[in-house]
């Protein structure tokens, strides 16, 4: 691929925003208010800690390696090829849930303004229309898919800055009093805040998938990790604070917090406006998914765990087959309706990407690895990650956790009959 369609710093930053900032943020504020009330501030910068931890690990492992797969190549190098493929196979099927669950998300939030988008039917045209849309824009060329993706992110972006940087002036300071006391919020309800809003983080691991596609990964890409987490983290933080400050007590009732809170200070016109930037947000993540999900699978094909036609590129250096295929199979499960339960088992699942890589830079540093990043305290910070990591899958729902380890069961089924379909 030539450089001027790689992607640059910048670029690779933007991504990693879309990837991260979604709907989750503009019901943020309501979903952890319901929970710990006015706490929820806390349990943001708790989840933002732990996310900090888990980026550090990615920045150094994203730094030792330029070629795609992220999560799935870390594991692979330092636990063996069977563990790899695993990690591998859940990057590439969570990607694809959540991928269809944006897809049908965009019909979702358009009804709002646009009743004929709530049946069956127009949600499924609209949704599928969106995926073969993204997949011709991907097909054509990565530079296209970078263009429009850094149009959308600046764009979604625009409703909250504006949010936080006007709705500040509305703050009511007696919103903040009502206050749960900290006897109130048991470790129970703080663990499950922490984990649902932990969603709203995910996605950052995904800026190392596509390596062979950005410039100079060995150094981008771990400064990018770092620079995003860490904005993404302070905004999100502003958010909740502006939205409570605002709110107050009806920030529980609110399924639309940004957009009421929006309301309250400058009317109707201006929540219309913010519902639009949702819909752009949601736009947003599915660019982004459209380019990082085929990308896991050409992974995988690259070391022979799927057919080798998967890696098979245009004249654009598109792995055009990947596209297709992972498409084709995000729109099954777009039309199957039973993706938005996958997508909250997904959260669970996202964990057996993320130990994995925290464990295997203790690998690496045993071996001697070098690259462009190291982190500072690497046995407080990888302990830390996992043992927190651990604590938030124990506060899941138990059906949560047998769904995602069956999820490892059907990979591992996948892994054998690839295994034994080579040998033959």
């Amino acid at each position: 691929m030539s450089d001027k369609n790689k992607l640059g710093l910048l670029s690779i930053c933007l991504l990693g925003v879309n990837a991260i900032v979604g709907t989750g943020i503009f019901l943020l504020p309501g979903k952890a208010a319901k929970l710990v009330g006015v706490s929820s501030i806390g349990v943001i910068v708790f989840d933002a800690l732990l996310v900090i931890l888990l980026a550090l690990c990615f920045a150094e492992a994203g730094g030792l390696f330029k070629k795609n797969g992220g999560p799935y190549v870390y594991a692979r190098e330092a636990f063996g090829e069977f563990v790899g493929f695993e990690v591998g196979f859940m990057k590439w099927a969570i990607m694809i849930i959540a991928w269809a669950a944006m897809a049908v998300g965009f019909p979702t939030a358009l009804k709002s303004i646009l009743p004929a988008a709530a049946s069956t039917l127009m949600r499924n045209i609209i949704a599928i229309s969106i995926l073969c849309i993204l997949a011709i824009m991907n097909i054509t060329g990565v530079r296209i898919s970078k263009i429009v993706n850094n149009v959308v992110t600046l764009g979604k972006l625009v409703p909250l800055i504006f949010f936080i940087l006007v709705g500040v002036f509305f703050i009511q300071g007696d919103n903040f009093q009502p206050m749960q006391s900290v006897e109130a919020v048991s470790f129970t309800s703080f663990g499950s805040a922490a984990l649902l809003i932990f969603y709203a983080f995910t996605g950052f691991e995904s800026i190392a998938v596509a390596a062979e596609d950005m410039d100079n990964p060995e150094k981008n890409i771990p400064l990018a990790i770092i620079l995003v987490i860490t904005g993404v983290s302070v905004f999100y933080i502003l958010i909740q604070a502006v939205a409570i400050g605002i709110l107050g007590n009806g920030l529980t009732a609110s399924e639309a917090p940004v957009a009421d809170a929006t309301a309250k200070f400058l009317g109707p016109v201006a929540k219309a406006l913010v519902t639009t930037g949702t819909l752009v947000s949601i736009g947003g993540i599915n660019i982004a998914s459209s380019f990082l999900a085929p990308r896991s699978a050409v992974a995988l094909a690259d070391d022979g765990f799927l057919p080798k036609f998967v890696t098979k590129r245009n004249k654009k250096d598109v792995p055009y087959i990947s596209v297709i295929l992972t498409t084709g199979l995000t729109a099954l499960v777009c039309l199957t309706g039973t993706f938005e339960k996958l997508a909250a088992i997904s959260v669970v699942s996202r964990f057996a990407q993320y130990i994995p890589t925290c464990l295997a830079i203790l690998v690496f540093r045993k071996r001697g690895m070098k690259g462009s990043f190291r982190i500072p305290f690497v046995y407080p910070v990888v302990i830390l990650a996992v043992g927190t990591s651990a604590w938030l899958l124990y506060n899941s729902n138990i059906e949560k956790i047998i769904f995602g380890l069956g999820g490892l069961v059907v990979g591992a089924v996948f892994y054998f009959i690839m295994k034994y379909t080579q040998k033959k």
